[in-house]
């Protein structure tokens, strides 16, 4: 499938989604979420992608908010359709997708764009990232799980902080609050997520599955995150990568999962 807002790369067992709309600073439209989503669903669906990084074009923004020409107009029942769908098809989409995606935030995360890397699984920021949720100085709030999202991996003093301020800060800053794992030069983003992303494609990608599943349960308003994992974790013996996992610590080799 072609793409007019984004571009994909592969290789091995890694894809790479860049949001290519430079003259936007990569801000989200509603093409670029459909084209998103589009092409998260089907590399969840290849099973030889083990892996998704995200990132922007150039080295000015990740992805600098939502395309707000788009909405300014909108009614309350236009702008909260365009949450719950936007929180649907991509969002939320993200958080639960069974294949790991790690956020390569080069530059600025603003708005959606933080949204969207919050969504991921983890975050890694170039030096010159900045982030924020400046949405209060246009007179609404976050309503891509910026306001759910944020207290989970900051705390909800900062993230009320951020949120109502609409400042933004800067990747130590990030770093420090536990809302990025790593900060680098940007010549060694991409570099350092493709290291990361190579020890995960050596484990099992039905473990790592589960492991998603559970750990997005303890944060879930209708679920029991202790039961997801009980249950997660008896499923596990019953899967062939448990076997050959097994099989290999005992006989001192590599693991080589088949992937079920």
């Amino acid at each position: 499938m072609t793409y007019d807002n984004i571009y994909i790369e592969e290789e091995d067992h890694l894809a790479t989604i860049t949001i290519d709309r430079p003259n936007k600073l990569n801000a989200l439209n509603k093409a670029t979420i459909e084209e998103l989503h589009q092409a998260f669903k089907e590399l969840d669906e290849d099973k030889a992608i083990k892996v998704i990084i995200i990132t922007g074009s150039g080295e000015k923004a990740f992805v600098a908010g939502a395309d707000i020409s788009e909405f300014a107009h909108f009614s309350v029942m236009e702008g909260g359709k365009l949450a719950a769908k936007g929180q649907e098809l991509l969002f939320d989409f993200v958080a639960n997708l069974s294949t790991p995606v790690i956020a390569a935030v080069n530059g600025f995360a603003l708005g959606g764009g933080l949204e969207l890397a919050m969504a991921c699984h983890f975050r890694v920021a170039s030096t010159n990232a900045k982030m924020g949720l400046p949405e209060v100085s246009l007179g609404v709030i976050p309503g891509y799980g910026g306001t759910q999202r944020l207290p989970q991996l900051v705390g909800k003093g900062r993230a009320m902080e951020m949120i109502m301020t609409a400042g933004m800060i800067t990747a130590e800053k990030a770093l420090q609050y536990g809302l990025v794992n790593y900060v680098v030069e940007l010549g060694d983003l991409i570099p350092l997520c493709e290291k990361l992303a190579g020890k995960i494609s050596n484990n099992s990608t039905v473990a790592i599955l589960h492991a998603i599943n559970a750990v997005n349960a303890g944060y879930s308003y209708d679920a029991d995150g202790y039961a997801a994992e009980i249950e997660a974790f008896g499923a596990c013996f019953g899967t062939n990568d448990f076997k050959e996992g097994t099989s290999a610590f005992l006989e001192k080799r590599k693991a080589d999962f088949p992937g079920s």
